[in-house]
């Protein structure tokens, strides 16, 4: 028999996961981990160059980061783990409307292209690899897959305990849960530092301003609940561990 306290640390645990396991998939999903914002665009000449920015980005050509990175630059774009966005005019006129409407125009990362080698100078592949740049972008995409595989370890190994109507699981449990915190902690500490090293090699346009989007958030909102409830899980099982040795020990004397 499990003691109110234990199972009320259990219940919370598993609310705290499935929030947790919630925000990161939202995140994961989503584009608005880092978002630019572009200034008005005026001039014959700038809405001819942009038109031209949006073709060549979705086209399904060869990637390239520059050419890429300069479309989220002057398009109000976001870029997320999987995807990148940028906000585009609803009809053929191309900014030559007051007030136009624009809706987001959205296109994926490959993982041919996730895996794609960074460069010191992005577009100039003479320029050689950036190992650093390379390793964080790989890190930033693997390591949330990582965190929901653990979570997902995590699920099936606490519906075979409820099964069997045991507690001993509940300590690896938790030591899963406490990994995959860390593995979404790691993943915005990767993204962050990749997005700065970036903005060091291809300096962002006048006027445009760079901001971390919802997405982000989520993501770092769902590392210390994943923490939480490994803390929790933890307790119950050392907790429980402890007191039924006790009652052993008490019913052995």
């Amino acid at each position: 028999m499990v003691d109110n306290r234990y199972a009320t640390a259990l219940v919370i645990a598993c609310v705290l996961s499935i929030l947790a396991t919630v925000y990161l998939s939202v995140a994961v999903g989503t584009p608005h981990w880092y978002q630019y914002s572009s200034p008005t665009v005026r001039g014959e000449a700038n809405v001819s160059e942009l038109r031209s920015l949006y073709e060549e980005f979705i086209m399904d050509g060869e990637f390239d980061e520059k050419t890429y990175s300069d479309t989220l630059f002057r398009l109000n774009g976001t870029v997320g783990l999987w995807w990148r966005c940028v906000l585009v005019p609803a009809n053929a006129l191309w900014y030559k409307e007051p007030d136009v409407k624009l809706v987001p125009e959205c296109r994926s990362f490959t993982p041919s292209q996730q895996l794609t080698p960074k460069y010191k100078e992005p577009g100039n592949h003479n320029s050689g690899e950036d190992m650093l740049r390379t390793y964080l972008w790989r890190c930033q995409f693997l390591l949330p897959l990582v965190s929901l595989g653990l979570v997902l370890l995590a699920g099936l190994t606490g519906f075979c305990a409820c099964l069997c109507r045991s507690l001993t699981p509940t300590l690896g449990i938790g030591l899963l849960h406490l990994l995959a915190g860390l593995c979404t902690l790691a993943t915005v500490c990767c993204y962050l530092a990749g997005m700065d090293l970036l903005h060091r090699v291809s300096m962002l346009p006048d006027k445009v301003d760079g901001s971390l989007g919802w997405s982000l958030y989520l993501a770092l909102i769902s590392s210390p609940l994943h923490m939480m409830a490994a803390a929790l899980l933890v307790w119950a099982a050392r907790s429980h561990s402890q007191n039924y040795y006790r009652m052993t020990a008490y019913r052995v004397a």
